[in-house]
């Protein structure tokens, strides 16, 4: 796990930590390594790779969103050790939506070094129909306020350095044509995966080291907008531009 790398994304965070081989890593950073290195004729045109030549099934269902997930920190993981990352599809099931069929899949990931596994990982993702022009919106819940809360903007270029670093080719984070015309959002995307990091360093920093910790994406984060890092005991929340609730989490301390 190149320390080059770790250091790319405290960087790319503005978090002035640099580390060194032997440091332990911050939690979820294994997020930038185990890339799968696509070529270009495997791609869709949404730019992941197309459904049915990997480990995810192809459900006949075009659209990806990485729904949440979970985390459970046995161990830290070091930099400049050789890892290795098993993963299995766990579940997986159909139901019809507002917005049509919809398939879940749930991936458990197993990093480990030295023989030990030191991080598993439980990866949410639900595919969806493509959007009719009058899909109905999505439905929108408030989030709680927080006085303490931490603000955070992410720009195009943060979303760039990002998008690089995880090797994440999906056009909402990139593509601004793509993500408002084919998708319908109303900018581009900040990552799931991102946000799920900015809350995963506050619990860091805020309760010690985790145990544990549980994600769920409940409202887009679009870029340039004002959100707001936000924590009430171990539960933890982004809050969009507009009070939307974009992500709810648990942390458990070890």
């Amino acid at each position: 796990m190149d320390p080059a790398r770790a250091n790319a994304l405290a960087a790319m965070l503005d978090d002035r930590r640099r580390f060194a081989p032997g440091d332990a890593l911050p939690p979820f950073f294994h997020q930038i390594y185990f890339w799968e290195a696509t070529t270009p004729d495997a791609l869709a045109e949404d730019g992941h790779a197309r459904l049915g030549t990997g480990l995810i099934p192809d459900l006949g269902l075009p659209r990806r969103m990485w729904a949440g997930g979970k985390l459970a920190f046995h161990a830290p993981l070091l930099a400049g050790e050789v890892a290795t990352k098993t993963s299995v599809v766990e579940s997986r099931a159909e139901k019809a939506g507002r917005s049509g069929r919809l398939g879940f899949v749930t991936l458990r990931h197993e990093i480990a070094q030295a023989g030990t596994v030191k991080v598993t990982e439980w990866q949410e993702v639900v595919y969806l129909e493509e959007r009719a022009p009058d899909a109905p919106p999505p439905r929108v819940t408030q989030a709680p306020e927080d006085a303490s809360a931490e603000a955070r903007r992410f720009s195009e270029v943060d979303l760039f350095r990002y998008s690089a670093l995880t090797y994440n080719a999906h056009r909402i984070h990139y593509d601004p044509g793509f993500a408002t015309g084919q998708e319908g959002y109303p900018g581009l995307l900040v990552h799931g995966p991102l946000l799920a990091q900015e809350l995963l360093l506050k619990a860091a920093r805020d309760l010690g080291p985790l145990a544990g910790f549980r994600y769920r994406a409940t409202a887009p984060a679009i870029v340039n907008d004002e959100i707001a890092l936000c924590r009430d005991g171990t539960a933890l929340w982004v809050r969009g531009a507009d009070g939307q609730l974009c992500m709810d989490a648990t942390a458990t301390p070890a």
